[in-house]
């Protein structure tokens, strides 16, 4: 955690399938919801926006404006700027893995900007991290299962 209203976290996933196929996934946004039960719904803005709403564990739905900052598929960089009730940044790395298949390494700063959820980061903040590891484990798991 960075502070009380910011927070940091970092995730690898791993998958038995090329590069590219899990780039191509990653950069799919709006067909998260069909392999990442907390990605409740996408909805395409403009080709470089759009609108994500996530739900976990916790009982408060996330609406997030996801801009594209890079895609980079060469590098194996996607990046988007987070705006509404978090605001920052995600971003995936997608790397080969010795011995085959492919691992993206996730580096998500957020502040939390909603009002209404300030008061649970500043009173429960291990209760978001451990919700956002749930959502987490559960995309990687969803993606193992899309590639697979």
């Amino acid at each position: 955690m960075v502070s009380r209203t910011h927070f940091a976290f970092d995730a690898t996933w791993r998958v038995a399938a090329p590069p590219g196929d899990l780039f191509a996934a990653l950069a799919a946004v709006e067909d998260y919801p069909r392999w990442w039960p907390q990605v409740v719904g996408v909805q395409r803005l403009s080709d470089e926006h759009g609108m994500a709403t996530i739900r976990s564990r916790l009982p408060v739905s996330l609406r997030l404006v996801l801009s594209r900052a890079v895609q980079d598929e060469a590098r194996g960089v996607l990046r988007v700027d987070i705006a509404g009730d978090l605001v920052g940044f995600a971003a995936f790395t997608v790397v080969p893995e010795d011995g085959g298949g492919a691992r993206a390494d996730y580096r998500q700063e957020v502040r939390v900007a909603a009002r209404h959820l300030r008061l649970g980061a500043l009173l429960a903040p291990r209760l978001l991290r451990a919700n956002h590891e749930h959502m987490m484990r559960a995309g990687e798991t969803g993606l193992q299962r899309l590639l697979g």
